[in-house]
């Protein structure tokens, strides 16, 4: 890997964020400073993390980049999930944001794997 950019799940991880911000648009002022922020904050440590993980260029320091990811992502479905319960994202938004956090959260559990083993 050349570039943090050539990791795909650095690539889906900037998709997922883009979403959320296009998806807290929606939601109401008053949430501003609460759920907006701490979703969009979440969404984009996801990548912001594998990046600078990538940029560590050893491999130790690596791993520990892609664990807070997880941590991260973790804390998105948790916004998510409630941001759903109250009524501030649908069912269809639910299933496709949590469908993407899914999928980001086996490639970051396969990266983790790959740089344990090198």
């Amino acid at each position: 890997m050349n570039s943090d950019k050539d990791i795909k799940v650095w690539q889906m991880a900037i998709d997922l964020a883009v979403n959320c911000y296009q998806l807290t648009r929606k939601f109401p002022r008053e949430e501003v400073y609460g759920l907006t922020a701490q979703m969009r904050r979440a969404a984009t440590s996801i990548a912001a993390n594998i990046a600078e993980g990538h940029g560590r260029e050893v491999t130790g320091s690596f791993i520990q980049f892609p664990r807070i990811s997880q941590g991260s992502l973790k804390e998105l479905e948790t916004h998510m999930l409630i941001s759903h319960r109250i009524g501030l994202i649908d069912e269809s938004e639910f299933r496709q944001m949590t469908g993407m956090c899914d999928e980001i959260g086996r490639k970051i559990r396969a990266l983790i794997r790959s740089l344990q083993e090198k």
